[in-house]
């Protein structure tokens, strides 16, 4: 697996886990709340966000210049 291919993995597993964190603080609001990691939901939701933004950036321009 070359680098770029790992880098694209990788991205896709770190959108599915904020993602996923963001989803649970929605679903399960009580038990986020009573842990505190209510405001680390919003974050995650937003880093997602961001992720998919880079994903999206990263395959129309920069993958395309990477030769490995």
């Amino acid at each position: 697996m070359s680098l770029k291919h790992f880098h694209l993995v990788f991205l896709f597993f770190a959108i599915l886990c904020d993602g996923g964190f963001w989803l649970w603080t929605r679903l399960a609001a009580d038990q986020a709340k009573a842990l505190g990691a209510e405001g680390l939901g919003m974050v995650a939701g937003w880093t997602s966000l961001v992720l998919i933004g880079y994903g999206i950036w990263y395959l129309l321009r920069k993958s395309r210049t990477i030769i490995v």
